[in-house]
């Protein structure tokens, strides 16, 4: 994958210039003892960057195979709404200042996606959505470790539901990266591990025990994967990316059913 050029890292307030083929990872922080309310919008806001920074990338190698999609451009440009908002929600409610520091981070790499979308659609633009998303991912898992606390069983739960949902896009992100030429060994290790993240998820919903009226969700997701991961499987031999992604849309579908029961259910 072709490395972020001429980006900045916040540290200590000041912009430093990377050097060419560096990869940029975001500073971390350490676990906060003290919970508030506020830690659990932050780790809300986490889950959803996550989402939002495979989602964009997926969405972009679309774009890329099939550049007249004018639905797809206008899906991107939702979620860079999406990712400035969640953004937003952070910056107004941490007060540590590790947190502020990677905020800034993002807001960069939020500004550079905005200025690839304004341009021609390219191949060197797709790699630069490659490494961007993987920066917002390691940035908001550095947010989320930082204020993460002992979930209850229903929380742990949503969060289970909230991580396959952004795996689904991860997996579907590297699914067509591979056919669009970026089909090199740290990416199919990356939809192989995303794969296997599924796996263990889904073990859990499966053992879950779901009330009457929940069942047939539950049971249909887990019908839905085992079609997804059949093809997923077999993502060498057969690139079908229009029938995965409608596919997928319902393996999602039926997995933002399950999170909200548990959000519900809190």
């Amino acid at each position: 994958m072709k490395k972020i050029i001429c980006t900045c890292l916040v540290a200590g307030g000041v912009l430093y210039a990377q050097p060419a083929d560096v990869q940029v990872k975001p500073p971390t922080v350490q676990k906060k003892a003290v919970v508030t309310r506020g830690d659990v919008k932050i780790i809300e806001a986490t889950e959803n960057i996550r989402y939002i920074s495979q989602q964009m990338a997926k969405e972009y190698l679309f774009l890329f195979l099939t550049p007249r999609q004018e639905e797809t451009k206008a899906a991107l440009k939702r979620s860079l709404i999406e990712l400035a908002d969640n953004l937003r929600v952070i910056s107004a409610t941490t007060k540590d200042r590790d947190t502020k520091d990677i905020l800034e981070f993002l807001a960069y790499s939020k500004d550079q996606i905005a200025q690839i979308f304004t341009e021609k659609i390219d191949k060197e633009k797709a790699a630069l959505m490659l490494d961007y998303s993987e920066t917002l991912l390691e940035g908001a898992d550095s947010i989320a470790a930082a204020h993460a606390y002992d979930f209850t069983q229903e929380e742990h739960m949503l969060i289970i539901a909230k991580k396959m949902e952004y795996l689904t896009e991860r997996m579907m992100k590297y699914y067509i990266a591979l056919h669009v030429g970026f089909d090199n060994p740290n990416n199919k290790e990356q939809m192989k591990e995303a794969i296997g993240k599924f796996d263990e998820n889904m073990k859990q919903i499966a053992a879950y025990d779901y009330p009457k009226e929940v069942r047939p969700v539950e049971k249909e997701m887990v019908r839905a994967w085992k079609a997804n991961r059949g093809f997923l499987s077999r993502s060498e031999s057969l690139f079908i990316p229009k029938l995965m992604l409608l596919s997928t849309n319902v393996l999602e579908e039926l997995t933002a059913r399950i999170a909200l029961y548990h959000n519900k259910n809190q």
